[in-house]
């Protein structure tokens, strides 16, 4: 067991002077050998298929420019790759570009589940139809809110519209479908 741990150690310190001297084949290795591991890490973190491939590619790039920066008195490589992974990875469902773009698929889904299902939910019975005639800056919040099941705090959050604005277009938006279903508009 020892003698393989230092075998292990012997093959890190190598590919790392390989990596420090610009071996581009080091790095051909380095990504055969750690890449499997760190998808498994960044996809459990963005939980998308696609959205990890992309971060795993972006830290990898970032590694290897970045390679000078690694101090191996600090900690194993693998240990410092990990970190880079998992920052990136972190930062990507922050960011609001993913947020939206998780939304929009989000949204995409639930209008196909919508429109292809065969349970009846008295509850939606004519309401597509009424929602239509709010403008469409009421009509985005109500569904939005109604359909896609989010808070206010979400939606202003998620489309950068201020707290106060989505809730006056809610506000709006009731009080014109409640003149609606009570004939008066």
């Amino acid at each position: 067991m020892a003698d393989q741990r230092s075998k292990e150690t012997l093959a890190e310190e190598d590919l790392v002077a390989r990596l420090r001297a610009r071996d581009s084949s080091a790095m051909s290795q380095l990504y055969d050998r750690y890449s499997p591991t760190l998808y498994g890490i960044v996809f459990r973190i963005v939980k998308d298929e696609n959205v990890a491939e992309d971060v795993l590619q972006e830290a990898i790039l970032r590694i290897w420019v970045s390679f000078d920066k690694y101090d191996a008195s600090k900690g194993r490589l693998f240990t410092w790759m990990l970190n880079i992974c998992r920052n990136l990875a972190i930062d990507t469902i922050r960011s609001k570009q993913y947020r939206v773009s998780i939304l929009s698929q989000k949204i995409e889904a639930d209008s196909r589940i919508f429109h292809y299902t065969d349970t009846f939910k008295p509850e939606h019975i004519g309401m597509r139809e009424i929602v239509d005639k709010l403008n469409p800056e009421q009509k985005q919040i109500i569904d939005l809110m109604y359909f896609d099941g989010l808070t206010q705090s979400e939606i202003a959050e998620s489309y950068d519209i201020p707290l106060g604005t989505v809730k006056t277009r809610a506000r709006n938006a009731v009080k014109f479908l409640s003149r609606l279903f009570k004939g008066r508009a």
